[in-house]
Order: structure tokens, then C-alpha cells, then sequence
């Protein structure tokens, strides 16, 4: 799963500076001027995230997160639905209902600096933060949508984190004895990442079973994230942060 996320402009440009030059990232940053840095954001807020899509692989974009389909008839309808698709499960993303569209013909990458998980021990959950193992941004697969509000004309790009069974690490972090297995996003290679972006109906089907999870990530715990001792979008919400009772 991946409810809580970081995202930093800075970083999320990187592949746009990558490919791009000066005046296409001035023009980028001018389009991003209203983005505000997440060090901790919950998709539960449905923020803007800063996403590439597969119509413009170098080009960021914002896109709230959690898709509403091309179908949802009235904003009521979106409203409650894009509570339920924050995540996407690789496995079932060409079957369900609110993914199958986007699954055939919208992928996009979502750079981010790093994603929040809990790990249950003695009944008491601990909030890890997991990034990658030399600072670079990580690149989540995802799908993406563009919805018309009927009622104002409004045309609103949403999206979805894409999520797979977890690795070693995530499986011993992400151990919530309520759910049936360990999940968590589905991060890729830079190689990785432009496939997933690329390719007909039928190619995307066959890259379910192309990406493996052997990326080497970093990962430590952090002060609660909610609660009354919680550090809110600060810095400090990554840091790490030891706790004496946990035996990890």
C-alpha cells in the first residue's frame, strides 16, 4: 500500500532537466509555480502530485492523487470513488472497472522523493520512511485520468499509485496483521520506468510480469506521522527517529 508520500519539486523536475533544456524547465516551473513541497502528505487529502505522463514523457505535470475514471457522471461520484483508487493493484489493473481504461492507453510515472509505511510490533504500529539508497528520486509507476466536471466544465487530471506483492524489505516492514499480504508501490528502473511509459494494449499486459522488485531501497523509522505528536509537513518527517521498544 502507499497512503503517505514525499514529494520535493526539486527533485521531481529531475527528469525534466534530464531531457529538457533551459527554456522548456523555465516553462515547466512557471506551469508548477502553485506546487508546494510534500514532506508527508497523506493521498487521503487528495493533493497534486507532479507526474509524467506517456503523452508527454518529459513533461510534469500536476495530477490529484486518486483517479477518477472518464465515466464518473457528477462530482459527488468522484468525490467518493477516488477514496478507493489512491492505489492500484498490478494484478487486477486491466479488470477493474475504475483502472481498465487507463491501464490500456494512460501510464505515468510518479517521481517521489520517498513513501511512508507502518510496521506492527507488540500491537503498536512505528512509521518507516523508504527512499532509495543514493538519493535519487524514486520512480512509482502509475496510471493517470482526465475527467470532465460536467457541472463546471472543469477538466481535472487524477492518478493512481500503482502497487505490486512486496520485496523482502517491504514484507518485513509492511507486516498490518489485518491485511492477506504485503503490499507496495511498484518503483522502477530508469530503463524500467520509460517501458512502462511506452507500448500498445497488448505490450502492457505483457509488462505485468516484466518488472521485477529488486531496486535496492533505504529504510528507517520516524517520528509519528499523526496524532497528537505528530511533526505534520515538515522536514522532520523523514528524519530518523529511533524507538527504544522496537526490535526491528
Amino acid at each position: 500500500m502507499c497512503y503517505t508520500v514525499k514529494q520535493l519539486k526539486e527533485k521531481a523536475l529531475k527528469r525534466a532537466r534530464h531531457h529538457g533544456i533551459k527554456e522548456d524547465i523555465i516553462h515547466y516551473e512557471n506551469e508548477l509555480r502553485q506546487f508546494s513541497d510534500y514532506h508527508a502528505i497523506s493521498g487521503f487529502a487528495h493533493p497534486q502530485l507532479i507526474i509524467y505522463t506517456n503523452a508527454e514523457p518529459f513533461r510534469p505535470v500536476l495530477s490529484y492523487w486518486g483517479l477518477i475514471p472518464h465515466w464518473v457522471k457528477t462530482e459527488a461520484q468522484a468525490n467518493q470513488l477516488r477514496d478507493k483508487t489512491l492505489n492500484a493493484r498490478i494484478e487486477t489493473i486491466f479488470e477493474k472497472p475504475s483502472f481498465k481504461a487507463a491501464a490500456r492507453t494512460k501510464h505515468c510515472l510518479i517521481p517521489l522523493d520517498g513513501f511512508y509505511e507502518y510496521h506492527h510490533y507488540k500491537g503498536k504500529s512505528y512509521p518507516f520512511y523508504i527512499s532509495s539508497h543514493n538519493a535519487s528520486p524514486l520512480l512509482l509507476a502509475g496510471l493517470w485520468s482526465l475527467w470532465i466536471n460536467k457541472h463546471t466544465g472543469e477538466v481535472i487530471n487524477s492518478c493512481s499509485i500503482v502497487t505490486t506483492r512486496a520485496n523482502a524489505l517491504m514484507t518485513k516492514i509492511h507486516n498490518n496483521p489485518k491485511i492477506k499480504e504485503a503490499r507496495m508501490p511498484l518503483v522502477l528502473s530508469p530503463e524500467k520506468a520509460d517501458q512502462w511509459l511506452q507500448g500498445t494494449e497488448a505490450q502492457n499486459r505483457s509488462k505485468l510480469t516484466s518488472f521485477d522488485k529488486t531496486l535496492t531501497l533505504n529504510a528507517h523509522t520516524v517520528k509519528p506521522l499523526i496524532g497528537k505528536k505528530a511533526v505534520g509537513n515538515t522536514a522532520a518527517a523523514s528524519a530518523p527517529f529511533p524507538y527504544e521498544a522496537l526490535i526491528f
